[in-house]
């Protein structure tokens, strides 16, 4: 794997349990990308995320996320491989009996964190990267649906990740607030990470233009161009 190439796939076949998604994927995807990931509901966008986070085995096929080799994992490397991704779900999937500050306090201990001194610091830190370095010590009850997409974003950099994996980031977002989600993951894009974004916005790919991956009939494309992309089929 070359040194700036982060996500690498060779001839590779993603599972569903026994269901065959997607045959014959190849795929790379290098530091600094962001890429976006379309087709149909069911056509394997989000497969191939979980393949990519490990939580689906790769059986057939070469792959490589951040220099970890997904064919010959070993289960204690999985929790080394996932500490590089970050992921942003649609449902937010935040602790509703926590504060933000507290939901994210969790993961840092989760993932090794002793120094309390420094918890509250990476904490400090990604709050005000998502602007909502005043809203630590809310409950999500009481963020709209934008803020609480902001604390996921603030979650998934937490441990300062290669690769930020985003499955329909704006699902349940109106389109100013998508907007505003946008411009962070873009800010994310040129801090030096890959961004892998699963979407049916076409208005928000058109206002961010990027390298776009269609799903079609269990196979993977790249769209050279608008033109390729028909909306109304995805």
């Amino acid at each position: 794997m070359s040194s700036d190439l982060i996500i690498s796939f060779e001839h590779a076949s993603i599972f569903q349990d026994d269901y065959l998604v997607l045959s014959d994927v190849n795929l790379e995807i290098r530091k600094h990308e962001f890429v976006y990931l379309i087709g149909k509901v069911g056509c394997g966008k989000s497969s191939l995320i979980k393949t990519i986070n490990a939580e689906l085995p790769l059986k057939e096929g070469t792959g490589s996320v951040t220099g970890f080799r997904l064919d010959a994992l070993a289960f204690n490397q999985i929790p080394q491989l996932r500490r590089k991704l970050g992921i942003v779900f649609q449902d937010f999937q935040l602790l509703i009996d926590r504060t933000v500050q507290d939901n994210l306090r969790f993961v840092l201990g989760a993932t090794g964190w002793k120094d309390k001194k420094e918890i509250d610091n990476r904490i400090d830190e990604v709050l005000t990267k998502v602007g909502l370095e005043h809203k630590g010590y809310k409950m999500p009850h009481q963020l709209s649906g934008g803020e609480q997409q902001r604390v996921v974003i603030a979650r998934a950099l937490l441990n300062d990740p290669e690769i930020i994996l985003a499955d329909e980031p704006t699902g349940n977002l109106d389109p100013e607030t998508s907007e505003g989600i946008m411009k962070i993951l873009f800010e994310i894009q040129e801090s030096g990470r890959a961004v892998v974004m699963a979407t049916h916005n076409y208005i928000l790919m058109k206002k961010f233009p990027a390298r776009t991956i269609k799903f079609e009939s269990g196979k993977l494309r790249e769209i050279k161009n608008d033109e390729d992309i028909n909306f109304d089929s995805l």
